[in-house]
């Protein structure tokens, strides 16, 4: 089976909870929950490594906590370092804290070992509203540090669209758009 074959099955199987009146699907790439088969995780990174000119990265960077598992193999299949936007405040120097909010949550993130000039390639699990990157872009901003890629495995909802628009020189990629329909994943793409 084609690696985004793999992925859209097992988002189009994903247990769904309800959260109020918010249908959720629950993936072990978005949630950690439930087990992560090895070959949906080498479909995500086979699909993602393409997306990027690798030869213009200098840094991977993830966001706690699902970032972690998607940057992991990309650094080891490049050899590009990696940085985790961390949700623990270390005070090292040059540490930048970020404000962080999403449709479902508020607090900080922290940005350590971004130096100027640095070109990086973002990785997350999913795009919803754009919270978070929105954040974390403006985070890598004030480290000095350029943006050159961010690749998500799930977009849903306009976040993505509106990121496009209000920072054009980054490339946004995401693996498979998909929406809710009731108790349903469908995949849009």
């Amino acid at each position: 089976m084609k690696e985004i074959e793999i992925l859209k099955q097992s988002l189009v199987k994903a247990p769904i909870i309800w959260k109020g009146d918010y249908p959720y699907f629950i993936h072990p790439i978005t949630d950690g929950v439930p087990r992560l088969e090895p070959n949906v995780l080498e479909a995500i990174i086979e699909l993602s490594v393409p997306l990027i000119n690798w030869d213009n990265i200098d840094i991977i960077l993830g966001i706690e906590a699902m970032g972690l598992p998607l940057m992991a193999p990309l650094s080891m299949r490049t050899g590009i370092p990696m940085v985790i936007a961390r949700k623990r405040q270390y005070g090292l120097e040059g540490e930048v804290e970020i404000n962080q909010e999403t449709g479902y949550s508020k607090g900080s993130i922290f940005l350590n070992d971004i130096k100027p000039g640095e070109r990086i390639a973002i990785i997350d699990d999913v795009l919803s509203t754009g919270g978070t990157i929105r954040s974390v872009v403006e985070g890598v901003k004030r480290t000095g540090a350029i943006i050159e890629n961010i690749v998500v495995v799930v977009e849903k909802g306009p976040g993505m669209e509106i990121l496009q628009q209000d920072y054009p020189k980054i490339k946004f990629d995401s693996l498979v758009k998909l929406e809710m329909d009731g108790e349903k994943v469908v995949i849009l793409d």
